[in-house]
């Protein structure tokens, strides 16, 4: 299983303070997340090119998109959905030509809200998956990993784990307060959000950066509950530890997508970059996240090859029922996204 992606996702995090964490093709700049400079993505592009493109990493998308507004430049960067109006609307991005990509006709979530807009493809969705309670089988009761509840219970003080991550916070501050729907939320509905997070920080050990870090915690015991993507459980599992997902608690889950974008004024090389997300979009590339990292693909043709038992083994059984009572991460209001920005920042302050 993953564990070369672990060990990349740890060196990259130990390098963030410089900037450019894995320096190599000079000519493709990538700002990503950690982890996915894993070149098992883009092998094709490697095969190509002899060397993988150089990363930059982000631990969450407030602060690249901050990063690239005081005029940091990539070629590629790697958002979710409920950014990337904002990335567009501030000129950050531009279109990509689908004439380039062979494999587009079988890519899924294209026409998620803002990634194609008046007929131009702004992004690329490659991944997508949940954001769930994770916890140890061994330490917690079946009856505690079925609510989202326990996640302010004062018996779990200083062993609970929250994203680094606006999005991923208020979407279970929302859950927790039973909306699956935080655009149709009130006044009301956030302030019971960001009151219930405030109620989790009384518990929370520490906000995880990354996979790499909730894995260490989770594996050494210091953390027993966790508000986890799905890559946690395949990769601890794979290692021989007690951890499992609940993406259908009582009051459910969170879903998302998440893709590339083209950079305005990006410095490298344009043709480079369609090999890069063509390589992406490869059947090989989908077997591999889905297989490895616990995470679906938008190249749905490529899962369905896998079979439905390898697809039951990390919980795609059913495509159709996957978002069921989740809250699927869309793109918020300029002024709600920002108000949860503030309050998050003042929470984990302690405020």
């Amino acid at each position: 299983m993953k564990t070369t992606g672990i060990i990349s996702a740890l060196t990259a995090a130990t390098m963030l303070m410089g900037g450019v964490a894995v320096a190599a093709d000079k000519d493709l700049v990538i700002f990503d997340w950690a982890g996915y400079e894993d070149e098992n993505f883009y092998l094709s592009y490697i095969e190509k090119h002899g060397d993988q493109p150089t990363y930059s990493f982000f631990s969450d998308e407030e602060e690249a998109f901050n990063k690239i507004r005081a005029g940091f430049k990539a070629d590629m960067a790697h958002p979710c959905s409920q950014s990337v109006i904002k990335w567009r609307e501030a000129g950050m991005i531009e279109p990509f030509d689908t004439s380039r990509i062979p494999n587009w006709g079988d890519i899924s979530f294209g026409d998620a809200e803002g990634f194609t807009v008046d007929g131009d493809v702004y992004v690329v969705p490659v991944d997508w998956g949940s954001t769930g309670l994770a916890y140890r089988t061994d330490l917690v009761s079946a009856a505690d990993a079925a609510t989202l509840q326990s996640f302010a219970d004062p018996k779990f003080q200083g062993r609970i784990s929250l994203p680094d991550n606006v999005d991923d916070a208020y979407a279970l501050g929302y859950l927790a307060n039973g909306i699956t729907d935080w655009n149709k939320g009130t006044d009301a509905d956030f302030e019971a959000a960001s009151d219930f997070l405030r109620k989790v920080h009384a518990n929370v050990r520490t906000y995880w950066a990354d996979g790499a870090e909730l894995s260490q915690l989770m594996a050494s015991g210091e953390v027993l509950i966790s508000w986890a993507w799905s890559e946690t459980p395949v990769t601890m599992q794979a290692e021989g530890h007690p951890v499992e997902m609940n993406l259908k608690t009582k009051e459910g889950s969170s879903t998302w997508v998440c893709g590339y974008v083209n950079m305005v004024d990006g410095p490298g090389s344009e043709d480079k970059m369609y090999d890069f997300i063509n390589a992406w979009l490869e059947p090989r590339s989908a077997e591999y996240i889905v297989t490895e990292w616990g995470y679906g693909h938008s190249n749905l043709k490529a899962m369905l090859a896998l079979g439905q038992d390898t697809l039951d083994e990390v919980g795609f059984s059913n495509f159709e029922t996957y978002t069921d009572g989740t809250l699927q991460q869309a793109p918020l209001p300029f002024e709600l996204r920002e108000r949860m920005i503030a309050e998050f920042e003042k929470i984990k302050a302690g405020f």
